[in-house]
């Protein structure tokens, strides 16, 4: 089984995005590369085993939430100013290091959402309605091409860009039917 090797595209980044609390394009890049070595790296051992790609075996909700832990993880890591929020399930994802107790707030204002989604434009389940910055990558999977072992590697893509990130308001969010917060 041939197992490929993916790398974020560099000509789909807009270089003249104004990117709050001191992120640079450059960690966008190197969580996306994290990302695919990881796959790679499981990928090949799995397979080395005579087992499915990871890819083939998480369900889509697992996935994306997999995915997103992962690229928040790795955007800390890369980020000279953001680290994770340590409360379990706090928002958001990323907070300024410093800016709250022992970096965890179940609810926050300074730092940005971090969200994965397998649908086209980037519509994502939220936490609620609220004034935020949120970057969603939207991600690729290839569990159709036949024979499996064909398959392309997962893939981080929308249209011209690899992510989007934007400060939302609360105006453009849309109900669920849950309640006023989603």
């Amino acid at each position: 089984m041939r197992i490929e090797r993916a790398s974020p595209d560099a000509s789909k980044f807009n270089r003249s995005l104004s990117l709050p609390f001191n992120l640079r394009i450059e960690d966008f890049e190197l969580a996306m590369q994290d990302v695919y070595d990881f796959f790679f790296d499981v990928n090949r051992l799995l397979i080395q085993k005579g087992l499915d790609r990871l890819d083939d075996t998480l369900r889509p909700a697992i996935m994306s939430g997999v995915l997103s832990d992962m690229v928040t993880a790795s955007l800390a890591k890369h980020s000279r100013s953001l680290t994770q929020n340590l409360h379990f399930n706090g928002h958001p994802d990323l907070v300024v290091r410093g800016r709250y107790p022992k970096n965890k707030v179940a609810t926050g204002t300074d730092g940005v959402e971090i969200k994965t989604t397998r649908k086209a434009g980037g519509a994502v389940d939220t936490h609620g309605a609220r004034d935020q910055w949120m970057c969603v990558f939207v991600y690729t999977i290839d569990n159709t091409t036949e024979p499996a072992s064909e398959r392309r590697p997962l893939r981080f893509a929308e249209g011209t860009s690899e992510y989007l990130v934007a400060r939302l308001s609360e105006a453009v969010f849309q109900p669920t039917g849950s309640g006023p917060r989603g």
